[in-house]
């Protein structure tokens, strides 16, 4: 086999010392001892699409363990824009997706929380509410590449079940001399409606050496916009087994379950929540800078100080309308799926809404890091490293309204709603409005309610790692080296949330239309909404919707929906601070310590070179969690589906603490079959901590509990992290310089899972209405007259028996009233473990000097760690568990490369639980996706090049669902998106 060394400098040995020892140090190796021996190689340089596909095929042939990565193609020319998006193309990765774009990645089947990112080996803070990070949010263009460790290592830090990323930036010692690169994209994202059509990207990169490269600093600096449209469809949740009305005509009534013995029904059957249809307008900027620089006043001493900071601002108008659903009385006619699955329902009561919506959100990201790297003498090698890393989410940086607002307009004048998902692949929600038409005119349109919620967060990392390394130049054993080091980390989430309540004269008595002209409201078709989906566009049921003015809402509604007119606490006001709201924060705190030792030893086994890696890691953890609340004290009915929880006025504090250990053995073992033919079996046992979100040990409970959705939440401290004991084996083929062929085994049994349970608990002091006497006697008396009880009909009722609304217009419960149930959930350990196996397979071969090239990869994972649809038990699945597969073709010769990739994913589980689901916690399933990008690029001369970038050519939408398919939860439409753009480079 040919082998094949690049360009390298004396000291790119500071590049792994960075890297606390990862694999670009055995890359490059060869190349340093032979220059500090004074001897020649010959150095083949490699560069683009060929050398970045070799560089990654090297680093995993010399790695110890299972290791993938994906390197930069030159300076400042990533793969692939979005390091989410690259780094798909690995073997047994998938992506998420958030507003189009890869944003966190599955590994294995593993989902977002269970893998760990690293920058240069240094553990980052997760993004928002979880701990995983992410990668949108970083531009690819400072990056040299992106190193997957799919196995235990007792050196990394913890925390990647599934895998350890780890992003490795450019160091400028390990490649001396001047070196720039500058470039300027222009994109346009064909969703884009009303902001601007072209939005640009820039980018530069610098790295300079001086003092006989004893100095060096190096920057990037990224600048990127996009403008675009988000279009969708969703239902909030699904409810299992509702109230059916007692007086319907079988004739009704569509129900394909089959009978028992007595006639009944068997078998769960499921309603939707809601149905609702929006549009948001989004604009998008980020910038990206890092710098490093570094020292070395010696051969032997290196000194390293950086800073990454990132900043992403997210601003959207959105426009929405649909319906609102409650069973029992209200359902006239309804049709089942042999599943239980309602696909026709005509409902009485709620509402119609029109909604317009606000937001701007700011993600910070911080790091600031140092590192001293030394070696002491041929044998003895010591690296400090410590970094301060923190990641700021706020949704309230808008400057008019400081949070994040809905103004809910509409109407209750309507005769009935239908809600229609026999056909299509977008259900239709048609309301019969009382003038007689489907369509609400404009004079028509009234005040429903207001709401803003302002929810900022900050997550914050400080770690200091010690590492050693002792050479064994002393015994003569098969012993090449013992690294072991220890490591302190103080990792924090904290958050807070504050929500208006539902204010501004709640639903629609007394009505002011007059509030409104009719000249504020615009009236579209729908022809270009949803267009990608058979369903959607002119198709589409409704077929109109309102556009309005959010500021104009608000300025009217400032002006007329005072305190003086509403009474009580309420009134207007653009503040997620209100009177009528209530306030909580939290924070979780882990301390960690932890310490390894790990050795590598080489030997022969007849004949064969073998390499072995044994290691282990110790860590103990200690958690603190510190809850802040206001005090709920009853629950109120404002009529239809409007239940609301009152509070005390003063907060109450509850701190709750624990802790864990583990012990994280390892074992790699290489075998070189032959020249060209490696085997590996790798075990070990690795750890995903327990979600941020379930160690806060608080009990919240939802402001808004209507019927069938009276949920809170409580969390758990102590719990354990999720442990897996690991097989790998492996045989991996490199039949040629840039060429391969891998299968690959893998096995992965994991005790801890974390699962929900949910509690019926009775909270002292709380009555319910619903069901009470007063309600059961409006139901009867309702019914005795002929009518249905819909929920507005009883609120009228209860009174004209009697029921007196307070000065804010509820009815308060009575002492008489049953208890109210709370559906509590909690998260706990489930004792049992599970198992996931599969087999990952890659090809990649080069054509020779021909210019052609392919790469293939798939997973195929399987376990019994899947979402059983058809139980209403609580469980414990694995999101993200699905297979996926990746293609690339690519042509590169005489200055011109071209390359077209594909990517798929089989349908997975995103999670467990909807927003308005019922307590059973039901799923929710994204179905199958593929997508298909391209780019070229055309070298003009040795310095400047022009490109041009397309994804999503195939205008892949994303669809979600719940128990079943036809339990619709989402449909989403981005569109195609194109780059053209030019690069200057220096090296």
């Amino acid at each position: 086999m040919k082998q094949v060394q690049f360009v390298s400098s004396r000291v790119a040995l500071c590049v792994s010392l960075a890297l606390s020892g990862q694999i670009f140090a055995e890359e490059q190796s060869a190349a340093i001892k032979a220059e500090e021996q004074n001897t020649e190689i010959e150095v083949i340089e490699i560069r683009g699409i060929k050398g970045s596909l070799t560089r990654a095929m090297n680093l995993k042939r010399n790695s110890s363990g299972v290791v993938d990565a994906i390197s930069a193609e030159e300076m400042g020319k990533f793969p692939d824009t979005n390091l989410a998006e690259s780094l798909q193309r690995i073997t047994g990765v998938a992506v998420s997706r958030s507003n189009g774009e890869g944003s966190q990645i599955t590994v294995r089947g593993f989902g977002p929380d269970f893998n760990l990112i690293t920058l240069n080996g240094r553990q980052m803070p997760g993004t928002g509410n979880s701990r995983s990070y992410s990668l949108e949010n970083l531009s690819a263009d400072g990056v040299m590449a992106l190193e997957v460790f799919k196995t235990a290592r007792a050196e990394n830090p913890s925390g990647g079940l599934g895998a350890t990323v780890n992003i490795v930036t450019r160091k400028p010692l390990a490649s001396p001399g001047e070196r720039y690169t500058f470039s300027a994209k222009a994109i346009h994202d064909s969703s884009n409606v009303v902001n601007d059509d072209v939005t640009p990207e820039l980018s530069a990169l610098y790295s300079n050496t001086f003092i006989d490269d004893t100095f060096g600093v190096s920057f990037s600096l990224t600048h990127h916009e996009r403008d675009f449209q988000k279009q969708q469809a969703h239902i909030q949740g699904w409810q299992a087994n509702v109230d059916l009305p007692g007086n319907i005509d079988d004739s009704k009534v569509i129900d394909p379950r089959p009978l028992d013995n007595e006639g009944k029904r068997v078998g769960d059957y499921f309603f939707p929540r809601d149905i609702n249809y929006g549009i948001e307008d989004l604009e998008r900027d980020r910038t990206n800078g890092h710098i490093v620089f570094q020292y070395a006043p010696t051969d032997d001493l290196v000194l390293s100080v950086d800073y990454t900071h990132t900043k992403a601002v997210t601003g959207k108008n959105g426009i929405g309308w649909g319906m609102w659903n409650e069973y029992g009385g209200n359902i006239n006619a309804y049709e089942l799926d042999e599943n239980g699955t309602a696909v026709f329902a005509d409902i009485s009561g709620n509402d119609g809404s029109f909604t317009a919506s606000r937001s701007t959100t700011e993600v910070i990201e911080k790091s600031a890091g140092i590192n001293i790297d030394w070696q002491i003498n041929d044998a003895w090698h010591v690296s400090l490293d410590y970094h301060d890393s923190s990641s700021e989410t706020d949704n309230g940086v808008d400057k008019g309204i400081g949070s994040e607002g809905s103004l809910v307009l509409g109407s209750d004048q309507l005769r009935t709603k239908t809600y229609d998902y026999r056909f299509g692949d977008i259900p239709h929600a048609q309301i019969h409005w009382l003038n007689g038409s489907t369509t609400l005119l404009e004079s028509e349109i009234d005040s429903h309610f207001s709401q803003f919620v302002h929810s900022p967060g900050k997550a914050e990392v400080q770690q200091l790692q010690i590492d050693a390394t002792w050479e064994n130049d002393r015994f003569d054993i098969p012993l090449i080296d013992v690294k072991f080091g220890v490591a302190m980390t103080d990792q924090t989430m904290g958050g807070s949330n504050a929500w208006s309540g539902l204010i501004g004269g709640f639903l629609f008595n007394p009505a002011w239309p007059q509030m409104f002209p009719d000249s504020m409201f615009k009236r579209n078709n729908t022809n270009d909404f949803l267009d990608s989906f058979a369903s959607g566009g002119a198709n589409l049921s409704p077929n109109y919707y309102y556009t309005f003015d959010f500021d104009e809402v608000v300025a009217r509604s400032e002006a007329f929906l005072t305190n003086d007119v509403l009474g009580g606490d309420d009134y207007f006001a653009t503040t997620a601070y209100h009177d009528l709201g209530n306030f909580s924060q939290s924070s979780v705190q882990e301390e960690a310590m932890s310490f390894y030792v790990q050795s590598a030893w080489e030997f022969e086994v007849a004949s064969f070179p073998v390499a072995l890696n044994i290691g282990i890691r110790y860590e103990e953890t200690d958690v603190t969690s510190v809850d802040e609340q206001q005090i709920p004290i009853s629950v109120w009915w404002l009529g239809g589906s409007e239940w609301h929880t009152q509070y005390l006025p003063e907060d109450n504090t509850y701190t709750s603490e624990g802790q864990h250990d583990v012990l994280l053995p390892m074992l790699d073992v290489k075998v070189d079959i032959t020249d060209e033919l490696v085997g590996r079996v790798s075990w070990g046992k690795t750890i995903t901590r327990a979600p941020l979100g379930d160690l806060a040990g608080g009990r919240v409970l939802s402001g808004s509990p209507k019927i069938g959705s009276r949920n809170g939440n409580e969390g758990n401290t102590n719990l354990e992290p999720f442990e897996s004991t690991n097989l790998d084996l492996s045989v991996e083929y490199y039949y040629d310089e840039s060429s391969y062929a891998a299968i690959g085994y893998f096995k992965k049994s994991v005790k801890n899972f974390v699962g929900n349970e949910v509690n019926k608990t009775i909270i002292d002091g709380f009555k319910d209405i619903y069901q009470g006497p007063r309600w059961n006697q409006a139901v009867a008396d309702i019914e005795a007259r002929g009518e249905k009880a819909s929920s507005d009909a009883i609120f009228l009722q209860m009174q004209a028996n009697g029921a007196t609304l307070n000065s804010q217009g509820y009815i308060e419960p009575a002492d008489d009233d049953p208890s109210l149930v709370w559906q509590i959930t909690k998260p706990f350990n489930a004792t049992d473990t599970k198992h996931v196996d599969g087999f990952e397979v890659a090809f990649q071969h080069v054509f020779g000097e021909s210019g052609f090239g392919i790469g293939l990869n798939a997973t195929f994972v399987d376990g019994d760690v899947e979402f059983d649809v058809n139980s209403l038990d609580q469980q414990t699945p694995l999101t993200g568990l699905s297979d996926s597969a990746n293609a690339q073709v690519f042509y590169e010769k005489d200055g011109l490369s071209l390359k077209l990739t594909y990517a798929w994913r089989d349908e997975y589980l995103i999670g467990v639980g909807q927003d308005q689901g019922s307590a059973d916690n039901p799923p929710q399933f994204a179905k199958t996706y593929a997508q298909l990008d391209a780019s070229v690029n055309y070298d003009l001369d040795e310095r400047w090049t022009v490109f041009f970038e397309g994804i999503n050519l195939n205008d892949e939408t994303e669809q979600g669902f719940g128990r079943y398919e036809r339990q619709f939860l989402f449909a989403r439409q981005y569109g195609p998106r194109y780059t053209l753009g030019v690069r200057y480079s220096f090296q």
